[in-house]
């Protein structure tokens, strides 16, 4: 299977000027755990995931007042839509990341995330009986 196969094609895109809790909101507005950082000034697209906003918040910064440019990666990885989904889940746990962008040709064609290789995993490359998640009981 391939990385097209189980990217998500319609991605949050952030400015490197927005807060990080405008950043948040957008992503939690659409369940979305990345979002792509464009910047007229950077080289490429960057990243700001769910970690990022994280580690903001546990080193007691504001959220209303930092800004996405000084917590993004810059240098994040790009695959191209055409790579395995196991040279994408290689990686992604070699780079200690769980978002990759996807390039195609000079356009950010997707997100894929460790997520999104699970899905295709347990949907349609499983190996063997996926349980039902357990029950909740409720008082």
């Amino acid at each position: 299977m391939q990385v097209r196969e189980g990217m998500s094609s319609v991605v949050l895109t952030v400015g490197s000027g927005h807060t990080l809790r405008q950043a948040a909101a957008q992503m939690a507005e659409r369940s979305v755990g990345a979002a792509v950082v464009v910047d007229p000034e950077l080289p490429g697209p960057g990243i700001l995931t769910e970690r990022d906003l994280l580690q903001s918040i546990a080193q007691g910064q504001d959220p209303g007042t930092e800004r996405v440019a000084d917590h993004m990666t810059d240098d994040p990885l790009f695959a191209s839509p055409d790579w395995s989904l196991e040279q994408a889940a290689v990686a992604m746990i070699r780079g200690g990341f769980r978002h990759i962008i996807i390039i195609e040709g000079a356009e950010v064609a997707g997100v894929l995330s460790m997520r999104d290789v699970v899905r295709c995993w347990t949907d349609d490359g499983a190996s063997c009986e996926v349980p039902a998640p357990p029950q909740i009981a409720t008082a």
